[in-house]
């Protein structure tokens, strides 16, 4: 089978590696190689990812740049202390750059169309947030959010900290990346964080080594069908693989990959399966849309948080942090 990949970020570079050998994978990728750059902050969990790593051929502790022991969370003036338990910042450019090494990347290509690639017989949108080649999504809900890469010898922090807005409508992040760098940035749905990173730019003299905007979107697989059309399939991003109450998509986009790979013959099964892996994405959207837009009642909205709650719970070495009960309901019903 000749498999068309668009979009060379982490979903389609990780799919370019996971297919089976016998099928002939290209992948294009709008931006010239010399302007790509990976998107969002690295952060993950070094026990769930690295076993994705490896069956793409990687060793992922040879990309780790930092491995967390607590994550601050402020809540108006007060902080809960999270303990890590394998959340990390990693390398995110690197290993994906590794995971195109070898394969055929046809860079600087924009595609707009099935037509444009009808020699192939199957066309994945990876292209993320764009969506490219699939139908726009009905109601589609994207939080925009911006990110300075920064260096500096004043950095305030020596681990993990995120803000979250009031209503739970984005936070303000600070992921450190060693050798005293770090990612600080913010999303929010209504731009609160305007100014607010600028500002601990100023205020601890950083130098910007880049910077990134891009929103993400919050809309789960469930609201983002169909995932395949006149020969165009969707993984990652595109069809809404992000977990909507952290905004975390590099470990969604790499299983929901593995789903594809798995399934490749057969669409109908493929979609049944993401809906499946994804349902508690839907719970969790429907909880951050009431808050978005102040339809949140918490008799009302308690059976779906005990189930957030306790997959979460049960989901401790996939998000890399100890979820305690008394935090998340704190989160919760403060904000």
């Amino acid at each position: 089978m000749r498999v068309a990949i668009v979009g060379a970020g982490v979903a389609g570079a990780y799919l370019a590696n996971i297919l089976p050998k016998e099928h002939k994978v290209d992948i294009y990728e709008m931006k010239e190689k010399d302007k790509w750059w990976t998107v969002c902050a690295w952060g993950t969990s070094e026990p769930f990812i690295s076993e994705l790593v490896r069956k793409a051929g990687f060793k992922f502790d040879d990309y780790v740049l930092h491995r967390g022991r607590s994550m601050v969370v402020k809540i108006g003036e007060e902080e809960l202390r999270i303990k890590l338990i394998g959340l990390v910042t990693y390398d995110k450019h690197k290993l994906t750059e590794d995971m195109l090494e070898g394969h055929n990347v046809f860079w600087g290509k924009q595609i707009k169309s099935r037509e444009q690639l009808m020699d192939y017989d199957i066309v994945v949108d990876a292209t993320g947030f764009h969506r490219s080649l699939l139908p726009k999504i009905k109601d589609d809900i994207c939080i925009p959010s911006v990110e300075y890469q920064v260096r500096s010898d004043n950095l305030p922090y020596d681990d993990f900290v995120i803000k979250p807005y009031p209503g739970l409508t984005g936070y303000w992040w600070y992921f450190p990346l060693g050798d005293k760098t770090a990612h600080v940035g913010a999303g929010d749905y209504y731009g609160k964080y305007r100014g607010e990173l600028e500002n601990f730019i100023r205020d601890y003299g950083c130098e910007v080594i880049r910077k990134i905007g891009r929103p993400v979107r919050v809309s789960p697989p469930s609201r983002c069908l169909p995932f395949y059309t006149d020969g165009v399939v969707g993984v990652g991003e595109s069809i809404g693989t992000v977990y909507p109450l952290l905004g975390e998509g590099i470990i969604p986009s790499m299983q929901c990959a593995t789903i594809f790979a798995e399934n490749m013959e057969n669409m109908e099964a493929y979609t049944n399966a993401v809906l499946k892996h994804f349902s508690i994405y839907t719970k969790v959207y429907n909880f951050i849309r009431a808050k978005l837009f102040n339809n949140f009642h918490i008799v009302n909205m308690l059976p779906t948080l005990l189930s957030v709650f306790l997959y979460m719970k049960r989901s401790q070495t996939r998000y890399g942090l100890e979820v305690r009960l008394s935090d998340f309901f704190r989160i919760v019903t403060k904000l």
